[in-house]
């Protein structure tokens, strides 16, 4: 990744978290609200800023971002799911049924 670093917004109009790298967007993270949890559903990181950290940083971000609000994760999103199952630190916010589902 180049030294400038990713800034992060929550577009909650869209219901996505948006990650930009020199103020252009990179990629970004949709998710539904529920009352105790957040779902992601996919993400989506632009094909020119590819190999460079930023679906790595978005998803750190998302789940840091749940953790401070209490919210359970459900990681439809395949690229989630993968994030936690190689980030064990943020196994606790997925309850341990959601777990068995998408083979945490």
């Amino acid at each position: 990744m180049s030294n400038t670093a990713l800034t992060f917004t929550n577009n909650e109009a869209q219901h996505r978290y948006e990650a930009a790298l020199d103020g252009k967007l990179a990629a970004y993270a949709e998710y539904n609200l529920l009352t105790e949890a957040i779902m992601f559903t996919h993400t989506e990181v632009l094909p020119e800023y590819e190999g460079k950290g930023v679906g790595s940083g978005i998803a750190k971000h998302v789940l840091n971002e749940a953790r401070a609000k209490g919210l359970h994760v459900i990681p439809v999103c395949q690229f989630i799911a993968g994030y936690i199952r190689k980030h064990r630190e943020y196994v606790d916010l997925v309850r341990p049924d959601i777990q068995r589902a998408f083979k945490i």
